[in-house]
């Protein structure tokens, strides 16, 4: 397994190309320094395109469910979701350990006692207790063996629980180098043999495709 991005790893397109471009193997650049990362992955510019509201609230969670947020870097949507779910329960899961370091101050920091920071492995998660979401932003691109990864991943998943994942389009103007891009019909199809259905599109994102998924084994 490769080691892949924390979440959020594109978020500003001049310092993220740059950066990516600097290392030679794309899925193994590593996220350390979560301060000076937190200035590009929480920039409230992002939110212009990012469009984080719109996002929760498309995934129509009642307040006292539970999401894990894979590759959640700084916290950019694991923050939002322990506020928009209050009585719920938010895992942030990171495989930087600067980033749960971060993550973990920032929750107490900022009173969301919903919010707990996770260390995850590149090819485990590791989601304390299962969830009615799973969201990955800017991360599906960045694990290897996704088949195995997912089908493991279904132990986390509460019955009736999704998998949201969020990624850049292969025409997208910001994002990670083209060639390490996934076209959504390939996701769909790694999906698919992982033992999940398309359970909902999203078009609304202008650089990144939005789908969600449910297991249907």
């Amino acid at each position: 397994m490769k080691f892949f991005c924390v979440l959020l790893t594109i978020a500003i397109a001049a310092l993220y190309t740059t950066a990516c471009a600097q290392s030679p193997d794309h899925a193994n650049h590593k996220f350390g320094g979560a301060e000076h990362w937190a200035k590009v992955f929480d920039d409230p510019e992002r939110d212009k395109w990012q469009k984080p509201h719109e996002v929760i609230t498309a995934l129509r969670l009642a307040p006292d469910q539970s999401v894990a947020d894979i590759g959640a870097g700084t916290g950019y949507f694991a923050v939002r979701f322990a506020h928009m779910l209050p009585q719920g329960r938010v895992y942030a899961v990171d495989v930087e350990p600067d980033m749960v370091k971060y993550l973990g101050e920032r929750a107490k920091k900022e009173n969301l006692a919903n919010l707990t920071a996770v260390t995850g492995a590149p090819d485990d998660a590791r989601i304390p207790a299962p969830v009615d979401l799973v969201i990955l932003v800017d991360v599906y691109h960045h694990i290897d063996q996704r088949s195995t990864y997912f089908r493991k991943l279904r132990a986390s998943l509460k019955p009736a629980g999704r998998i949201a994942v969020i990624d850049f389009r292969l025409d997208a103007t910001k994002g990670p180098p083209k060639n390490a891009r996934i076209a959504p019909d390939l996701v769909k199809t790694e999906m698919k043999s992982a033992g999940y259905a398309l359970a909902a599109e999203h078009g609304f994102l202008p650089n990144q495709y939005f789908l969600v998924f449910k297991a249907t084994e």
